[in-house]
């Protein structure tokens, strides 16, 4: 395929549109899949936390979802009140937060894991698992080169 003008849009656009359509197809799969109450936003920041094992504040979250403050701390009041956060003060600056996984945010995030990753592993299964590890790679430098643009 020649890189000219005329095939590259037409490749970003046909590029965009299936990510986009995949993106809302995986969120509405892995929303139907949730345990009661939790949120796809919820179950994102739990298994961040889980995954970094070790705390971040509200600013940090924020960031890395790309969302506001404020947005991150709805999320984190609701983890909280389930009981899936612990937030406590930054003694060294007042006006700071910290924030980490509790033991029973990591037992909902596994178990939202859980319920959800069968039907993912199916889906990998049935496209084939080499061909997913080829695709990961294209799609890891995709999302860098969105993360750099903002």
């Amino acid at each position: 395929m020649s890189d000219d003008l005329d095939t590259i849009p037409a490749l970003a656009a046909s590029l965009f549109a299936e990510l986009l359509a995949s993106e809302q197809l995986a969120r509405a799969l892995v929303t139907r899949s949730l345990p009661g109450g939790m949120q796809l936003s919820h179950f994102s920041v739990l298994n961040l936390l889980a995954h970094l094992n070790e705390e971040r504040t509200p600013a940090q979250l924020a960031e890395a979802f790309h969302v506001n403050r404020s947005a991150m701390s709805n999320t984190i009041s609701r983890l909280e009140w389930a009981g899936h956060v612990h937030v406590r003060p930054d003694w060294d600056d007042a006006r700071r937060k910290w924030v980490a996984i509790s033991p029973a945010g990591r037992a909902a995030r596994d178990a939202a894991l859980a319920a959800f990753l069968p039907r993912i592993s199916t889906i990998v299964r049935d496209l084939g698992a080499p061909e997913v590890r080829r695709a990961l790679p294209v799609l890891r430098r995709l999302r860098e080169r969105l993360e750099d643009e903002t």
